[in-house]
């Protein structure tokens, strides 16, 4: 029997919410499952406001709109991470920094962010890879000496968290000003295609929802704050169906289930596979003390790009799928038409060594433990 490397899972209440939501006769969006999921979110995470998109990218275009990014600023993400980070705000004419990623995680290098910082710097786009927080204290700190703006893309990153040295402890996507997650179908929680921004800052919340609402003044409208609505600012289509969001309730309504689940899978592979680790032939994830695991994924570092195709390949024979995961975004095609490769050390050892294992919902114990033994016999071998 084969096991895929994801497998979208369905609680079995998705066709009835959108039943619910087609008999309502309203499913062009921002109705009674819209407001269900943003309130879910708002209440959850802690974030201020909370807009349902159509996907991630989505979410990160509408920050680069409302930080009112312009040709010659600059933006200042990692170059391990999907190439949306950057497609955000190089639409708007955003010059990109790429940073290197932290020697012992795939996030960024919060450390090596100051010295990236110019007088053109607008924001820095953390991303929270496998759901694990980066160093916020650091990346806000630096943020505010400096006056910029953090956009955390928390795309892989629901229902994890992030403890400060304040020993408070806040969902990722509530600390930066602004936050984009991701709905994809191979995420914890999925509808397909679908994501949120999240808001934080008092000063973006009005004029969101006026770019969410295609440039207009609509949601003020339908609250009855205005007689009309009409175009007011830039914007675009960017709220999803209802049939949308009522697949997404369903979803929410599982995920203490879903997470149980995956949180499992996740301890199970690393048990499994630590004593390799203590043979220094491969190395498992680690989570800095700051932040918790959400069960995204689950990824071990081969020693070099070699070892991990030659990995991929056993598998494969196995009937297993195990993927590995970013190009640099430094040394990608589209970005050298315009600038010189340079190297980040770090980038390039996770884009080399780093593979994901098959990890879903529906996942059991039996193939957790067959994907195991089947890698510690490679490395024996």
């Amino acid at each position: 029997m084969s096991i895929p490397f994801n497998k979208p899972y369905i609680t079995g209440k998705e066709v009835h919410f959108i039943y619910d939501a087609v008999s309502t006769g309203h499913i062009s969006g921002n109705g009674k499952y819209t407001k269900l999921c943003q309130a879910y979110f708002q209440e959850k995470l802690g974030v201020k406001k909370a807009l349902l998109t159509t996907s991630c990218t989505d979410a990160l275009e509408m920050c680069a709109l409302l930080l009112d990014i312009k040709p010659g600023d600059e933006v200042i993400v990692p170059s391990y991470t999907f190439v949306s980070t950057a497609l955000a705000f190089v639409r708007q004419g955003a010059k990109i920094v790429f940073a290197d990623s932290r020697s012992d995680h795939p996030g960024i290098d919060e450390q090596s962010l100051e010295a990236l910082i110019t007088s053109k710097t607008k924001a820095i786009v953390p991303v929270h890879y496998a759901g694990v927080a980066c160093d916020m204290d650091i990346i806000m700190s630096i943020a505010n000496k400096h006056n910029i703006f953090v956009v955390e893309d928390a795309a892989q990153a629901i229902d994890s968290f992030y403890t400060g040295k304040d020993g408070v402890t806040r969902a990722l996507g509530s600390i930066g000003h602004l936050s984009a997650f991701s709905f994809h179908e191979t995420k914890n929680i999925q509808c397909g295609e679908g994501g949120f921004l999240g808001i934080n800052d008092d000063r973006f919340v009005a004029r969101a929802e006026v770019i969410w609402e295609k440039g207009t003044n609509r949601a003020e409208f339908f609250r009855g704050e205005i007689n009309k609505y009409g175009w007011v600012d830039t914007g675009s289509s960017f709220l999803p169906s209802e049939i949308t969001a009522a697949f997404l309730w369903a979803q929410l309504e599982a995920l203490e289930h879903i997470q149980s689940k995956r949180k499992a899978i996740w301890k199970t592979y690393y048990t499994n596979l630590k004593p390799l680790e203590a043979k220094g032939v491969l190395k498992l994830s680690k989570i800095p003390e700051f932040a918790s695991r959400n069960g995204h994924m689950f990824y071990v570092l081969c020693k070099d790009l070699e070892e991990r195709t030659a990995l991929i390949k056993h598998l494969k024979l196995n009937s297993i799928s195990a993927v590995f995961h970013y190009l640099a975004l430094n040394k990608s095609e589209y970005y050298l038409e315009n600038h010189q490769i340079f190297t980040l050390p770090n980038t390039d050892r996770y884009e080399a060594t780093l593979l994901r294992l098959p990890l879903f919902c529906d996942l059991n114990v039996e193939d957790v433990e067959q994907v195991s033994q089947l890698i510690i016999n490679f490395y024996n071998a």
